[in-house]
């Protein structure tokens, strides 16, 4: 039975060296991952690598046609930052065309900023009352702080 990765790379080789790593032109996971580095954070907003063609060449959609424009102008030293990285699997060109580009991933909120809410003194005394009757100080501690803590996301989520 093939490993799925086997079936995949054979299927990839088929189409050209788009994908496969071992294929002239270089390994499309790796120039993802290195794209952000060589191209710097704001340009890698504008425009981010989407196929190898072929002959090995590197195309990269832009947001519109300016973008690709003003990329192209830097293909060069992008190459060159890219080469730093890849070595042997840097694409021996590389072009900006207009097209889609992946939506940036929104950076989730810390734990502490998704759940944060202002404890009220009233909820700290009801969640104190709820937990009175365990006997472990810890344990009746903790209980507190968190009936207290659900007192007052609920309280804020119903907007008072």
């Amino acid at each position: 039975m093939d490993r799925l990765g086997e079936q995949i790379e054979r299927e990839l080789g088929r189409i050209g060296p788009a994908g496969s790593g071992g294929m002239a032109g270089g390994d499309m996971a790796a120039i993802v991952s290195a794209w952000p580095t060589a191209v710097g954070q704001e340009n890698a907003r504008r425009a981010w690598p989407a196929r190898i063609a072929r002959d090995g060449t590197l195309h990269a959609n832009a947001t519109d046609s300016v973008w690709a424009f003003q990329l192209g102008t830097l293909a060069a030293p992008i190459l060159e930052r890219l080469r730093e990285q890849l070595g042997d699997a840097t694409p021996p060109a590389l072009r900006f065309v207009p097209g889609p580009i992946p939506e940036p991933a929104a950076e989730a909120p810390s734990r502490r900023q998704r759940n944060h809410v202002e404890v009220a003194p009233e909820d700290a005394a009801r969640g104190a009352e709820l937990a009175s009757a365990i006997e472990d100080e810890g344990l009746r501690r903790t209980v507190a702080r968190a009936a207290a803590a659900s007192l007052a996301k609920a309280r804020a989520d119903r907007g008072f």
